[in-house]
């Protein structure tokens, strides 16, 4: 049994944005329903133990919401800061429990990453994800997505190596070729980045899908279930949207088996 909760359901900023007062930040100023830390995903499997996705700055308040103190295994989308913030304090922890930490990331992320903070390979082993790698029982496959004017970030597709289950995690993508498309056929469960209901900026400008476009984009693809994670405070959790059966807004704390 294999179980995902997610521990970060927001955009880059977060819900709610320290600058807003807007009815969504108010609201999760107050009762909490809309706010939302980076995004993130937990896994929990009997055979590969606590599996983590991305490590942004909100990592120690998600693992204190999971009472956890630490992770088995770390997979990194993209070296971006609302994805890679937390590394920093995870590989302080290591040094301080003498544990090393396993992270395994695309090796241009990797690089991207150490660059920045060449320290944290004392504390971090870092290990390519170019290849699939298994998790318990589960093939973990990485490919390269588009991120709009961001750059590029990673998608992670899963393959049970026992049963016919596979699932997709794709938090930052935008502008998918028809290639990086393919492996988002056949799912049981997508994970899918949605920022706003209805982006109104130039295309030009953004970085990750709106709710409209998941919506025609499901239709090509046909998963059996969608959730919508990476969002920003243009998304109100009490509201009504029209969303197509089997399409939900992730929760902070959600948590489903697979």
């Amino acid at each position: 049994m294999t179980k995902l909760i997610f521990r970060g359901t927001g955009d880059s900023m977060g819900v709610p944005r320290v600058y807003c007062d807007c009815e969504v930040c108010a609201e999760a100023r107050a009762t909490n329903e809309n706010r939302r830390l980076r995004s993130s995903l937990q896994i929990e499997d009997q055979d590969a133990g606590t599996i983590w996705i991305d490590c942004g700055p909100d990592f120690s308040k998600q693992l204190e919401s999971a009472d956890l103190r630490s992770v088995d295994t770390l997979l990194i989308t993209h070296a971006h800061f609302d994805h890679i913030g937390g590394l920093v304090e995870w590989a302080d922890a290591c040094r301080w429990t003498k544990q090393k930490g396993k992270a395994f990331a695309p090796s241009e992320v990797i690089g991207e990453i150490l660059d920045r903070f060449p320290w944290l390979s004392n504390h971090i082993d870092f290990q390519s994800f170019d290849q699939p790698i298994m998790l318990g029982k589960w093939r973990a496959s990485s490919w390269r997505v588009n991120h709009g004017k961001n750059g590029y970030a990673y998608a992670f597709r899963f393959e049970h190596a026992e049963k016919s289950c596979n699932w997709v995690y794709c938090s930052d993508s935008i502008g998918l070729t028809v290639e990086m498309q393919q492996p988002l056929a056949d799912l049981d469960l997508l994970v899918l980045g949605t920022s706003f209901y209805h982006e109104p900026f130039a295309y030009e400008t953004r970085s990750v899908y709106d709710v409209l476009e998941a919506i025609e984009l499901v239709k090509l693809w046909e998963p059996k279930r969608t959730i919508l994670t990476h969002m920003s405070h243009d998304i109100d959790l009490r509201r009504g949207y029209d969303l197509p059966e089997q399409m939900e807004f992730a929760r902070t704390g959600m948590s489903i088996t697979i």
